[in-house]
């Protein structure tokens, strides 16, 4: 059962979607639901350790296969981002805002652009108003040649993976929202890495910026 559910977590992982305990039951687990906590413990360990250790035997061309796969495996842990609902979503600490990241192509662009938003953000005082969100959006083109429609990634997709949360605004007509850091940004990058970004691409250091350095340097 370990390893059916280090492939179902992995699968799920390829567009960053939330994993519920419910499907884990349902798809994987099933009538070992009794030792469900120590299935999904020893699959976290074996995420964690993938890349660490070279397995031999039976399931040796199955982990080398992985490894080839998916090269982001070296790392991962399994995190639960909400504990009444029971979701979880596979982390590691990407992305880092010096550009390390081990995703290729389009889903590095996508990573790319949003480090852009995450800094937006945070250099906006942590939440920015939807008004203020369509203004940098404007800024990156709606239209954009690797992932096309930039809006649609940005409040759908980003926000469906946990990157940014959506919390609405009291008392607005029309409706206004707020965006913010989501649980996965949170736990794969940092304030601190967000503002060394911000201040590379400004050519400034960070404690120029001194409200935003103390914040991330408490945070850190």
């Amino acid at each position: 059962q370990v390893s059916e559910l280090v492939q179902f977590l992995l699968v799920k992982d390829q567009k960053k979607i939330p994993i519920k305990r419910a499907d884990m039951l349902k798809n994987i687990i099933r009538e070992y639901r009794n030792t469900y906590s120590e299935i999904v413990r020893r699959a976290d360990r074996t995420l964690q350790q993938v890349r660490k250790t070279r397995k031999k035997g039976k399931w040796g061309r199955f982990w080398e296969g992985l490894t080839i796969l998916f090269p982001q495996v070296f790392g991962l842990q399994l995190v639960e981002i909400d504990t009444k609902r029971h979701i979880y979503i596979l982390i590691n600490n990407l992305p880092r805002a010096e550009g390390q990241h081990l995703c290729r192509g389009k889903e590095k662009e996508k990573m790319g652009l949003l480090l852009v938003i995450l800094s937006f953000i945070f250099m906006k005082g942590n939440s920015v108003k939807d008004s203020d969100a369509t203004i940098l959006l404007l800024l990156l083109r709606k239209q954009h040649s690797v992932f096309g429609d930039v809006k649609k990634l940005v409040t759908e997709e980003f926000v469906r993976q946990k990157y940014l949360e959506t919390t609405p605004i009291p008392l607005t007509d029309p409706p206004e929202f707020k965006y913010q850091w989501g649980p996965r940004a949170e736990k794969e990058t940092s304030k601190k890495d967000v503002l060394n970004f911000v201040a590379k691409m400004q050519g400034k250091d960070p404690t120029f910026w001194a409200s935003q350095y103390n914040e991330a340097e408490a945070d850190n």
